[in-house]
């Protein structure tokens, strides 16, 4: 007998997402368990200690946090292959998503927690200071962040840039080539196949 693989997962959750975009670039279909945030099941704390989201069960491993299982998932199922083989592109793909967490998406974490208008307004100074200093990575007609592969850096920033105008923040026109990069993403069958109901609704 098969036993899924299990993702607890929130319907608003931007670290969630970031899993189902590499289940569905993988063409897999796990049990997806939506979790609501205001009453989590109890079973949740014994897989994470943190008792959050994303959580994947497979078999009797327990991994959180969602660059630790995409990775997981990169090894345990290697097509397409969403972290670079040459070891050199793998360790600035790290490294970069080393920055990302530290400098952009630390801010997202403290908007999804809902702060006050002050503190609010400088995680999205921040946020849209980080992305404008992505704006090189698009200047050399580069399709995605690293050249003209999808990996898993790209997977990581997809749906931040889905909720934009969820967290108030607004691009200035310089930021033209990002824009069209995240349309690019965002018309890949694997992004549009993750979205749940209510990431839908997310962006007009």
């Amino acid at each position: 007998m098969n036993i899924p693989i299990v993702l607890y997962s929130s319907d608003y959750c931007p670290f969630s997402h970031r899993c189902r975009i590499v289940f569905c670039e993988k063409e897999m279909q796990p049990e997806i368990r939506s979790v609501d945030l205001h009453k989590k099941p109890e079973e949740l704390v014994i897989y994470n200690p943190y008792n959050q989201v994303p959580v994947l069960v497979d078999r009797e491993v327990h991994i959180y946090e969602s660059n630790i299982i995409n990775e997981y998932l990169d090894d345990r199922f290697p097509h397409p292959q969403l972290i670079p083989v040459d070891i050199i592109l793998r360790a600035r793909a790290r490294l970069m998503q080393h920055a990302l967490e530290n400098d952009i998406f630390r801010n997202v974490q403290i908007l999804e927690k809902r702060p006050n208008k002050e503190r609010a307004e400088v995680c999205r100074k921040r946020i849209r200071e980080g992305l404008l200093l992505l704006m090189a990575r698009f200047t050399n007609n580069n399709r995605y962040i690293i050249d003209r592969e999808f990996t898993m850096l790209d997977v990581s920033l997809a749906p931040l840039l889905w909720r934009l105008e969820h967290y108030k923040i607004s691009l200035p026109r310089k930021a033209a080539p990002l824009i069209k990069y995240a349309e690019r993403v965002f018309s890949r069958p694997s992004f549009i196949n993750s979205l749940s109901t209510i990431e839908k609704v997310m962006r007009k």
